[in-house]
């Protein structure tokens, strides 16, 4: 069990990745759950060398690419409920390495070279898939968006960074009832929220009422994205974590933005 135990910390960042490049909780779920199960198997398989870390995400990019090129797992064979048009669009734009790439840099922290032993690319290679999808996604994207979150510094952080990919903010609620108020006058195409607000209330309780009147995709924001990535269901497929850097912002948004999934109910 030494290769599961050395790779057991980063197994909820590893599904969490999975998640945001597949836009699929339980495909992004199933393909982590399938390489786990082959290292329980075969603990040889995976070479962990000097970087847990590394050879876990670079054998998920393996199994991935594999998976994409048999097709049975690519968004074209799930059903109109789970992918409508618009995301089959954008992601045809985007070259599957080049998102990849971006989600390693913006949402997982690998640098250049990091993402270049993952994805067996030239460095070269790495920045041109980056430089490619930063332009796309940012070109695809744009909506409204409600920022619920108690902090004004990160709320202005938040704002000027949505506003510079070319987002409109629709407001910035410090409450669940300004949230609620906000989403009411004008329904925003994202949410970004805060768990925890300035009045003691809950932001999952505030997407839960949005979601109740409307479907919107929702990314949370939290200092402790473990609490919430526990393998119970239901849980968030986006999210970002505190403190955060403006690439991943970015990326955790354009990727939200992405794909066209009807949001779940938090408990």
């Amino acid at each position: 069990m030494g290769v599961i135990s050395d790779i057991a910390p980063h197994v909820p960042y590893l599904r969490r990745f999975a998640r945001a490049l597949t836009g699929n909780q339980e495909i992004g779920d199933a393909l982590v759950a399938a390489l786990l199960e082959s290292f329980i198997a075969d603990p040889d398989k995976l070479q962990l060398g000097d970087d847990a870390r590394l050879a876990l995400y670079a054998a998920f990019c393996r199994l991935w690419e594999t998976q994409s090129r048999e097709s049975h797992l690519l968004p074209e064979n799930l059903e109109d409920t789970e992918w409508e048009a618009k995301a089959h669009r954008q992601l045809a734009v985007l070259e599957p390495q080049a998102r990849e790439a971006f989600l390693l840099m913006a949402v997982e922290g690998f640098d250049p070279d990091e993402i270049a032993e993952i994805l067996e690319r030239s460095s070269a290679d790495v920045q041109h898939l980056l430089d490619n999808a930063s332009q796309s996604i940012v070109e695809q994207v744009a909506t409204d968006v409600l920022v619920i979150e108690d902090e004004p510094i990160i709320a202005m952080d938040l704002e000027t960074l949505l506003e510079s990919l070319g987002h409109r903010i629709t407001g910035i609620a410090r409450t669940e009832e300004e949230a609620i108020q906000l989403s009411s006058a004008q329904r925003p195409g994202l949410v970004l929220a805060d768990i925890k607000l300035a009045d003691g209330s809950s932001g999952i309780d505030a997407v839960n009422r949005i979601l109740a009147k409307f479907e919107v995709p929702v990314i949370f924001i939290t200092a402790f994205p473990e609490r919430l990535l526990t393998g119970e269901k239901p849980e968030p497929a986006f999210l970002i974590t505190k403190p955060f850097m403006p690439d991943m912002v970015k990326a955790v948004v354009s990727q939200a933005l992405f794909f066209d999934i009807k949001p779940r109910v938090l408990a």
